[in-house]
């Protein structure tokens, strides 16, 4: 017990530090625990081969060819331009687009997905982006409750249920709190949002592309048809940077390039048009091609004015690659929702079948894949396993019952939540989930309870990740094109914090008995 408790103790330390990139700190404990002879080698590594990381590395391919084919943006794009211009229409529509995309794809996909959109719509209704970031990110944490899908935590404890000897949750059953969550995050930042969130906008926010075509035909001077972006096809600026070796290269408009891919579709030297060209430094050539190759250009000898991957993200409409990427997404959804086969096997299949329609191709297949991610998930595993087997969750499980039992079960929920939600705070909400269902599960097992309320509270406890930016990764991700600092947060996120607390303590014992 004294060793686990140390490692985890500094685990936690490190977590909160930050220098330390977590997955090196979760492989750490893993290691740790084995050499200490806390866990066997068997248990170890026990976690590279859960399911839950084969779950979470294939949502990360389904995530992306949402993404990647343009069809979150096209979705953005529509709700838009039809929402208004007003800050609570905008709020509203996006806290519960961002709500329903998490629960289809992970939070982390979902805010992916809309800061773009979202810095878009703020900067077309003369809004700040900073008003409206964060309250997306907290829908995505809400509406990570709303289905199995929302977060790897869900299809965890679902495990663990079963492990403690009770059913397992069902695909929707979350949504019997996640739905209240939603509604009440959207209340809190339509009504609270305007007086305690700062007015900001960062530098280097994403731009809008949706007249991207007009613009280079009018800088051009060519017709807007050789410009037009499709969702197969598009075009792209290129400079010639120095030591290129296209330099000296005779270019004209109508040429292909060595390897046929692309077609020059014009030529600009010195803010104007020219018909040819020997290739100079600081030249701009307009190529015309698959998303593909133009993506394979960039950085070969030439340097692109605009990312063409974030170009083509914002289709006019959605191509058949976007339309079978939403067809693969229901049919997922679907048995997921009638557990035709474990979680795992269902996810993995339609990654597998997003890349053999070549919706995506098996390197975006594979950038997609957080390797740290899944190595914090895998290290830390072990730590569950050692907090079980050398009785820590029964010795703080007692201690629990004999302070707090006495009163109401109640009690024992409230104060493992309030752990939960003070550790959520600064470290990964997975991991501590990771480190806390254990000890929940042991105390329901003491008590002589049923173990369902006691970890869907902490799955509730674990998304309300709120008041720092390092609390999750969907917070990092809003604080830059947000411009936010690090004291923004708590002040729209407390009231989040107390709604998700008296959520997971007087709504889920009501809906779960104990």
């Amino acid at each position: 017990m004294a060793i686990t408790a140390t490692i985890l103790l500094v685990a936690v330390v490190s977590f909160v530090w930050n220098v330390v990139p977590a997955a090196i700190t979760a492989l750490g404990v893993a290691l740790a625990l084995f050499l200490t002879g806390t866990v066997t080698f068997a248990q170890a590594i026990a976690g590279f081969g859960d399911p839950i990381v084969l779950y979470l590395a294939g949502l990360f391919v389904v995530s992306e060819a949402l993404d990647a084919t343009g069809l979150t943006a096209w979705i953005g794009q529509l709700i838009g331009a039809r929402v208004g211009g007003s800050r609570t229409s905008i709020v509203v529509a996006l806290m519960l687009l961002s709500a329903v995309l998490t629960a289809l794809i992970s939070v982390n996909g979902a805010i992916a997905a809309l800061v773009p959109v979202a810095v878009i719509m703020a900067t077309r209704a003369r809004i700040a982006p900073s008003q409206i970031l964060l309250p997306l990110a907290f829908a995505a944490h809400a509406g990570s409750m709303l289905t199995m899908l929302g977060t790897p935590i869900n299809v965890l404890v679902s495990e663990l249920a079963v492990d403690a000897g009770a059913r397992p949750f069902g695909f929707l059953e979350f949504a019997l709190v996640g739905a209240p969550l939603v509604i009440g995050v959207v209340a809190l930042a339509v009504f609270l949002g305007p007086r305690v969130l700062p007015e900001r906008t960062a530098d280097g926010a994403p731009r809008d592309f949706s007249a991207h075509a007009a613009t280079l035909a009018r800088e051009y001077a060519i017709d807007e048809s050789a410009t037009a972006l499709g969702a197969a096809d598009g075009v792209t600026e290129f400079v010639i940077p120095p030591r290129s070796p296209f330099l000296g290269d005779h270019v004209y408009p109508g040429m292909l390039t060595d390897d046929g891919e692309l077609i020059v579709v014009a030529v600009r030297r010195a803010d104007r048009p020219v018909e040819h060209a020997d290739l100079r430094v600081g030249d701009v050539i307009l190529l015309r091609g698959t998303w593909d190759a133009l993506a394979r250009r960039a950085g070969a000898g030439v340097l692109p004015v605009d990312d063409p991957d974030r170009v083509r993200r914002q289709p006019a409409r959605p191509g058949p690659r976007a339309v079978a990427a939403g067809a693969v997404l229901v049919l997922m959804c679907a048995a997921l929702a009638l557990d035709l086969q474990p979680p795992a096997i269902v996810v993995l299949v339609a990654a597998a079948v997003l890349v053999a329609l070549r919706v995506i191709t098996m390197a975006q297949a594979e950038r997609s894949i957080s390797l740290p991610t899944l190595l914090v998930v895998a290290g830390m595993l072990p730590m569950s396993t050692a907090i079980q087997s050398s009785g820590i969750a029964d010795a703080v499980s007692r201690t629990l019952v004999e302070r707090l039992g006495g009163g109401s079960p109640v009690l024992l929920l409230a104060g493992i939540v309030v752990t939960v939600l003070a550790m959520g705070q600064f470290i990964s909400n997975l991991a501590t989930v990771l480190i806390v269902a254990p000890i929940a599960a042991s105390v329901a097992e003491t008590a002589h309870v049923s173990p369902l309320p006691m970890l869907m509270a902490i799955t509730v406890a674990g998304a309300a990740a709120f008041l720092t930016p390092v609390a999750t990764t969907g917070n990092l991700m809003v604080q830059d094109p947000g411009a936010y600092r690090f004291g923004d947060f708590w002040r729209l996120g407390l009231p989040c914090m107390m709604l998700f607390a008296a959520v997971a303590i007087g709504l889920v014992p009501v809906i779960w008995p104990f």
